[in-house]
């Protein structure tokens, strides 16, 4: 059981960790179960939640990157298809196989994107999700149904990855616990300790209580995502290393796309990727691609995105969506190194590992499908930074938390795994926690329950939005479904009416945000 108090009364005893991880999305995981995994005494802070940003918030692919194949970046393409590959491996429960269909319209499409189809799947080697073929017209009309019909050559079929992007962040906190280190959400890091000149810690805030504290470790690692910037400025670095791109989606009703496989559009009318993606019941459409200024914890999606997704969904998928058919709007934000100037979607997905004279290590880039290699990489220099003994990685293997390949036909309890059983048990022993949160959504009572348990939930958001996904399937129906809610979980952390109040306002304010409105 993940009780925040006990942990943070551990936290206080601890008079040394070997590493430090401020950030607690896909990146500082990844590292802190790297870390622990080799026997280093590991902590990892996260000021919101856990996934609250970019980690949350992604395209749901465990991809190699059709498109950087197409720039010709095979090395980064063969490295994500391995980790790809790794991923299926250490987590069956929360990572499958996905068909993708290209339809083609164009003359010379077909034996271009047929071509460049095998090549991707030839790259991934033993690793191969599946072959690809070329389809013929009425195969594609079979396989996409709703595509636009007119102009359609055929199409060519491949296989890619996709998973829950939050419900793998908790995997992972839950597997850093199963290793022995400590993850806390709620916890800023508000200052770097320095001694003689190199970082030996952090200074450090409890959200909820606003008590201050100091951690000291022998490496601090910077795993931020987009504000990257904001800890290297604690260590008086004022480089401009980042370049901001949002994305952005749309969750629509299934009949968009009533099939099981999805639909890639290789070049939109800017050049860009477009997906169509069946996810948890719901069609996912995105992404967009847009600079922005700054980072931003609750970015919105721009008047330009929401016009270029309609038109586009018009276009390849027969119809435009009315208001109340667009069940949720959401963004996210990519932390691009920079390298060169350009659009935000011409700049690389490659991560980068920086050591400053301090011996502050910052880990950045990157994209979800490579988190392991990222976390690899850092935990090696960290190791080097902070002068602890040599250990080999072994997370290549590493099973993660929930690993099972029993087969579980629900779609929405799939991402338990193992602890499913566990979890069935709960509405045995009170019958009443078999109950929906809302009729529109595929989450029942007792995850709350768990969730508040067992994986560190503090908020009504914290359950809505990533320990189920009702907030990315459903806005409307996360927002009815917010003060039932919030009563169990104020039973279960102890809460009382102010709380909830206070809580679900703060719910609202969010939720408002992943509600299509007409301009």
């Amino acid at each position: 059981m993940s009780d925040r108090a006990e942990i943070l009364r551990r936290v206080g005893e601890q008079r040394e960790w070997d590493v430090l991880v401020i950030g607690g999305g896909a990146t500082g995981l990844g590292a802190a179960v790297e870390a622990a995994s080799r026997g280093y005494r590991t902590i990892l802070v996260e000021r919101a939640d856990f996934a609250k940003g970019t980690s949350s918030r992604s395209t749901k692919l465990v991809h190699g990157g059709v498109r950087y194949l197409e720039q010709m970046n095979i090395t980064l393409v063969m490295d994500a298809l391995r980790e790809r590959g790794l991923m299926l491996a250490n987590a069956p429960h929360l990572v499958h196989d996905l068909s993708f269909v290209v339809p083609i319209f164009g003359a010379f499409g077909l034996p271009y994107y047929g071509f460049g189809l095998k090549m991707y799947e030839w790259l991934s080697g033993k690793l191969s999700f599946g072959p690809s073929h070329m389809l013929s017209r009425q195969e594609t009309l079979t396989m996409l149904p709703g595509v636009r019909a007119e102009g359609l050559r055929g199409g060519v079929l491949y296989h890619d990855g996709q998973f829950d992007d939050a419900r793998y962040a908790i995997a992972l906190m839950r597997t850093l616990e199963d290793l022995g280190g400590t993850a806390i959400n709620y916890v800023e890091a508000t200052g770097l300790i320095e001694r003689n000149g190199k970082v030996a810690g952090i200074h450090a805030r409890d959200v909820e209580s606003d008590t201050r504290f100091e951690l000291q470790a022998k490496v601090v690692i910077n795993a931020t995502g987009v504000f990257t910037e904001q800890v290297l400025a604690m260590d008086n670095d004022r480089e401009t290393l980042l370049s901001v791109s949002q994305g952005s989606h749309f969750v629509l009703p299934p009949s968009f796309l009533p099939t099981s496989s999805a639909m890639m559009i290789p070049k939109t009318s800017d050049g860009r990727v477009l997906f169509a993606i069946p996810w948890h019941g719901a069609t996912v459409v995105g992404t967009t691609d847009e600079a922005v200024e700054r980072a931003t914890v609750e970015p919105r999606s721009m008047a330009s995105e929401r016009k270029f997704l309609l038109e586009h969904i018009e276009k390849y998928l027969g119809r435009r969506p009315l208001r109340e058919e667009i069940l949720s709007v959401w963004s996210g934000l990519r932390p691009l190194v920079r390298k060169s100037g350009g659009a935000t979607s011409k700049l690389s997905r490659d991560h980068t590992v920086l050591v400053r004279p301090s011996g502050l290590v910052t880990v950045t880039g990157g994209k979800w499908t490579t988190y392991r290699r990222m976390g690899e990489d850092a935990i090696d220099r960290a190791a080097e930074a902070g002068g602890l003994r040599k250990a080999p990685s072994r997370t290549n293997s590493l099973r993660l938390h929930g690993w099972t390949r029993e087969a579980i036909a629900d779609d929405a309890e799939r991402v338990y795994g193992s602890d499913l059983s566990l979890l069935q048990q709960l509405s045995i022993d009170d019958p009443a926690l078999d109950e929906p949160i809302h009729p529109r959504l595929p989450y029942k009572m007792r995850e709350v329950v768990w969730a508040a348990r067992h994986e560190m939930a503090r908020t009504v958001e914290d359950v809505l939005a990533r320990r189920t996904r009702a907030l990315f399937l459903d806005a409307r129906a996360a927002l009815e479904a917010a003060p039932s809610v919030s009563d169990v979980l104020a039973r279960e952390l102890g809460h009382g009416e102010d709380w909830k109040a206070r809580d679900q306002e703060s719910f609202r304010a969010v939720a408002q945000g992943y509600i299509y409105e007409d301009e």
